[in-house]
């Protein structure tokens, strides 16, 4: 959902910047049925406010472990990693990335993660990829 920049102010706090398209692209989803969630190495109070405003009700921030948070995630919402698509930047993606059913590496990713990508987008992170994943997804279920 970012370029992957973190800003670092005088006092110690962190900025990052999402992209308003993106979040759409999320709101819809949901919208629409589709259980949106947040994996991130990072913990962000940035991070937090987006995903209250977005309404993405599953968020692991800090994770050591993606697959780890991963699994727990699954088994919470009672699902098979093959039903859920992940979008991913850089090498602490791939474990979650080679399981789930429809892997997404953002353009800017690195080169190892979209080498494994079942789709790399057109745009990069913090620049449309996920409004791209979300449209993807989105002509899919009207597709069905």
């Amino acid at each position: 959902m970012t370029d992957g920049t973190v800003y670092i102010g005088a006092q110690g706090e962190a900025f990052k910047a999402f992209n308003i398209l993106d979040g759409h692209g999320l709101k819809m989803l949901g919208s629409s049925g589709v259980v949106t969630a947040i994996i991130s190495g990072r913990t962000s109070e940035a991070v937090t406010r987006r995903a209250k405003e977005l309404e993405i009700g599953h968020v692991v921030q800090g994770s050591a472990d993606k697959s780890a948070d991963f699994d727990k995630l699954l088994a919470s919402l009672g699902l098979q990693a093959a039903a859920c698509a992940f979008v991913g930047d850089d090498v602490p993606d791939l474990p979650v990335m080679r399981r789930c059913g429809f892997a997404v590496a953002v353009a800017n990713a690195h080169d190892s993660v979209k080498s494994e990508a079942h789709y790399v987008t057109r745009a990069s992170g913090g620049r449309g990829a996920v409004r791209e994943f979300c449209d993807l997804v989105l002509q899919a279920k009207a597709a069905r």
